[in-house]
């Protein structure tokens, strides 16, 4: 493939701003729209790359750009229709996660995907990210069952509650976070998720009485590893222990070591992906139960930025393109730890243990 992939970017505010500098700074992307009803998040990206050219109405852009690609950087609950819409003319589309807010549009996604010939990438970061994939290279050698333990908690405030809000007007936490988290223990166990239960709290009357801001799932694998995860957006969140991210197993355990928090605090986007260090714990004991072997580290601290992370996503999306690569297991996976996470949502509002 020698020609540029010409890009649209829908919804030009965190991540969607960050894959637009991405496609800005890579050879094989020609960004042709951002797309925002914000005037502000588009002229300031528009005013960044030199000049883009900017659209209030989706529909009008598509018609209008014609793009090859189209990046879909909004809520989810807008995600099925957009990139439905976009497979429909002819793009390929890089959807952010999670996919959709219920298992029904997501399968009409994919179903798109394959209908029109296009290519469909949902934007697992972490799957990108060398340290965690290291992380769970070290996580097979520990023997099984696993114990799985990781949380993300995040004081917002300001544009972030903000946006943390809008979000949780159709969402909660343990959906639109817990997918990330969902896929690495499903890439850690290589086992069948069967069963999933959460606990949950209502914190702030700033959110509809029926919709939580804090919440742990615990997730059962058929091979005996369990899993939990733990997440709290808002202005009271303690930042104590919010990053959490702990893998043991009968050979011993690894841990994401020196987790800190970026200059704005727990919400500080660099600081939900850096590791810094992973420090491998070792089980073996002699005749005397003392341990034989000395805990190891391995140094991550040449590891991307978010920025950067985002460059090599985007370097993936192209990959597929230009590849015509097969992205059935990669869609299969985005749906399967949607259906979990959606599973654990439900356990929430029913206070019941879900079977999978």
């Amino acid at each position: 493939m020698n020609n540029k992939v010409r890009v649209m970017v829908v919804g030009c505010g965190n991540m969607g701003s960050s894959h637009a500098r991405a496609y800005h700074k890579l050879e094989n992307f020609e960004l042709v729209g951002l797309v925002d009803q914000n005037q502000e998040n588009r002229e300031r990206l528009s005013d960044e790359f030199g000049g883009v050219d900017q659209y209030d109405d989706f529909d009008t852009a598509l018609a209008v750009a014609k793009p090859d690609a189209v990046a879909v950087c909004t809520y989810p609950g807008t995600h099925a229709e957009l990139t439905i819409k976009s497979l429909k003319a002819g793009a390929h589309v890089f959807c952010e996660k999670p996919l959709a807010p219920n298992i029904k549009d997501a399968e009409q996604m994919v179903a798109a995907a394959e209908k029109y010939g296009k290519k469909l990438v949902i934007g697992y970061i972490l799957r990108v990210h060398p340290s965690w994939k290291k992380f769970i290279e070290i996580s097979h050698g520990l023997g099984k069952p696993l114990v799985m333990r990781m949380n993300l908690n995040q004081q917002s405030s300001g544009k972030t509650w903000q946006t943390h809000r809008k979000i949780l007007e159709s969402m909660s936490p343990i959906v639109d976070c817990g997918v990330h988290y969902i896929d690495v223990m499903c890439q850690m166990t290589r086992s069948k998720p069967i069963s999933v239960s959460t606990i949950g709290a209502h914190l702030t009357d700033q959110i509809d009485k029926d919709m939580y801001n804090y919440g742990q799932l615990q997730v059962r694998f058929e091979d005996g590893s369990v899993g939990w995860y733990e997440v709290g957006w808002g202005p009271m969140m303690s930042e104590v222990a919010f990053f959490v991210k702990d893998v043991i197993g009968p050979k011993g355990c690894v841990n994401i070591m020196d987790a800190e928090k970026g200059e704005k605090g727990s919400d500080d986007i660099d600081s939900h992906t850096k590791t810094n260090r992973l420090k491998i714990h070792y089980s073996e004991r002699d005749e005397n139960d003392e341990f034989t072997k000395p805990d190891e580290i391995v140094n991550t601290e040449d590891e991307p930025d978010h920025q950067g992370l985002c460059d090599l996503e985007q370097e993936f999306f192209y990959n597929s393109i230009a590849n015509d690569a097969d992205l059935t297991n990669h869609l299969e996976d985005a749906v399967n730890s949607l259906k979990i996470v959606l599973a654990a949502d439900e356990a929430y509002r029913t206070g019941e243990t879900v079977k999978l």
